[in-house]
C-alpha cells in the first residue's frame, strides 16, 4: 500500500511539473512575440541631401530614408564609399536628382541598375531646361566629360518644380510599394506639397522688391537656371561657364566678365556655399564695388544652420538675393 501511495504522489507531482511546464513555455512564447522587433520598413536611399530632406519629409514614418551626400557636399564631385555603395545596393529603391548631376557616383548609379535596384530620377518629373554650358575657345579639354547630357540639373532652386517632384512621387511610391499605409503616404506627401506651393509664393513675395531692370544675376557656375526661369531674372553670366564645378574658367573669361559687371553696374556675385569662392573673389576684385554673396546652392547647410531644410534654403535665398539686389 506504501509502494501504491508513492506511486500515485510521483504521478501526481510528474503531472503537475508537466502542467507548470507548459504554462511557463506559453508566457516565454508570448514574452518573444512581445519582444520580437517590429515589421521592416522599405528602405529608401537619396543621392543628395537636398532631395533626402524632401523625400523624408514627404514620406512621414512609412518608409526608412538613408542620405548619402552630407551637409556641404560638393554634389558634382563627392565619392560613395564602399559603406554607402553597400547601403545603395541593398535599398529597395534608390532616389536620384538625374541628368548627371551626382557625376561622382555615375559608375554606382550604374551599377545599381544593373543590379536591379528600383530607381527614381527626380529631374524627370519636371520640364526641364537646356544647361547653358558654354566654355569658349580657352576651355579645357576635359570639359567634355562633366557636361549633363544638354539638360540643367538644378531644378531644386524652383521650389514649384519639387511640389511637380513631390507628387510625382507620392505616386510611384504608391503604385509600387503596396504594402505601405497609402492614406497615410498620400496625406504627409500633400501636406508637404502644399507647403512648398506656399514656399513658391512666399519667394514670390520676397522678390517682388527687386525692380525688373535689377533681376540680373552672376553666379559662380550655372546653378540658378530654375530659379531665372521662375522668377523672371536675367543670367548676366557665370563664372564657371558650365553647370558643373568641375569645369573651369579662364584668366580671359573672367576678364571679359568683369568688363560685363562694370557695363551693367552690377553690384553683387552670388557663390556656392557648398564649394570655394576664390573664383568670385577674385571677379569681385576686377569689377568696382561688388560683393560676394554665398547662397545654398547645391547642398543644404549643417544642421543648425539658416539652411539646414530644403523649404529654410529656399528662403533664404530668396532673402540674400532680394536684398543684395534691391535699390
Amino acid at each position: 500500500m506504501f509502494q501504491n501511495s508513492n506511486k500515485k504522489l510521483f504521478l501526481t507531482l510528474t503531472a503537475l511539473i508537466a502542467v507548470i511546464s507548459l504554462a511557463l513555455t506559453g508566457c516565454s512564447d508570448d514574452n518573444s512575440a512581445d519582444m520580437s522587433s517590429p515589421e521592416e520598413k522599405p528602405l529608401i536611399v537619396v543621392t543628395t541631401n537636398i532631395l533626402g530632406d524632401v523625400v523624408t519629409s514627404m514620406v512621414g514614418d512609412n518608409f526608412d530614408v538613408e542620405i548619402i551626400m552630407p551637409p556641404g557636399s560638393d554634389p558634382h564631385d563627392f565619392q560613395a564609399s564602399a559603406k554607402h555603395v553597400a547601403k545603395i545596393m541593398e535599398a529597395d529603391l534608390l532616389i536620384a536628382n538625374g541628368a548627371n548631376f551626382e557625376e561622382g557616383m555615375l559608375d554606382v548609379l550604374a551599377a545599381a541598375e544593373s543590379d536591379g535596384v528600383m530607381i527614381f530620377e527626380a529631374i524627370s518629373f519636371v520640364n526641364e531646361l537646356e544647361a547653358h554650358d558654354d566654355h569658349g575657345e580657352e576651355a579645357h579639354d576635359d570639359h567634355e566629360s562633366h557636361d549633363h547630357g544638354g539638360v540643367d540639373p538644378h531644378f531644386f532652386t524652383d521650389p514649384a518644380r519639387m511640389a511637380q517632384v513631390v507628387e510625382g512621387l507620392s505616386q510611384f511610391l504608391v503604385a509600387n510599394f503596396p504594402e505601405v499605409n497609402e492614406s497615410s503616404l498620400v496625406s504627409n506627401a500633400t501636406s508637404y506639397m502644399e507647403e512648398l506651393e506656399s514656399l513658391d509664393a512666399e519667394v514670390e513675395e520676397i522678390l517682388s522688391v527687386i525692380p525688373v531692370g535689377s533681376r540680373i544675376l552672376v553666379t559662380n557656375h550655372s546653378v540658378f537656371e530654375y530659379f531665372a526661369d521662375r522668377y523672371q531674372f536675367e543670367i548676366l553670366g557665370s563664372i564657371i561657364p558650365s553647370s558643373s564645378t568641375l569645369s573651369s574658367a579662364s584668366a580671359k573669361q573672367i576678364a571679359n566678365l568683369a568688363e560685363e559687371l562694370k557695363l551693367n553696374q552690377i553690384t553683387a556675385i552670388f557663390a556656392d556655399a557648398s564649394s570655394s569662392d576664390a573664383l568670385a573673389q577674385a571677379l569681385a576684385g576686377e569689377a568696382d564695388n561688388v560683393k560676394v554673396i554665398n547662397l545654398y546652392s547645391e547642398s543644404l547647410g549643417d544642421p543648425n544652420s539658416i539652411g539646414a531644410t530644403y523649404i529654410d534654403m529656399v528662403r533664404f535665398n530668396a532673402e540674400a538675393v532680394a536684398s543684395a539686389l534691391f535699390k
